[in-house]
């Protein structure tokens, strides 16, 4: 079965730091590259950031350079979103996602909501 799955997600107040995670069962993820995606209500779902696979560079969106971090651990198949400096802005709910022959697999996302 191939599937990603989220998780990490919570109530955090501004200022504060997450770590979301997105593993895979049937996914060998150091194979892919990892995109993080987020979705506020009312919005159009939006790229984070994105890890490549041959040489883990990295990208992000320029509305979270400097406060998030992509990363990934092969050992545990995992990508890993650190999140720092929060805001308020930043609530969504989060999901990776990752292409193989031209398909698109999503998670089923995980919800980040920063508030006081």
């Amino acid at each position: 079965q191939l599937q990603l799955v989220e998780s990490g997600g919570d109530l955090v107040q501004p200022g504060g730091s997450l770590r979301l995670s997105c593993s895979a069962s049937g996914f060998t993820l150091p194979n892919y590259a990892i995109g993080w995606f987020r979705q506020a209500p009312g919005k159009e779902r939006e790229g984070v950031s994105c890890i490549n696979s041959h040489d883990n560079s990295t990208v992000y969106a320029d509305s979270v350079k400097g406060r998030f971090t992509i990363s990934r651990v092969n050992a545990q198949n995992t990508v890993y979103l650190q999140m720092n400096a929060l805001k308020p802005e930043d609530t969504a709910v989060y999901y990776c996602s990752l292409q193989q022959g031209g398909v698109d697999y999503w998670g089923q996302g995980t919800q980040v909501i920063v508030s006081s």
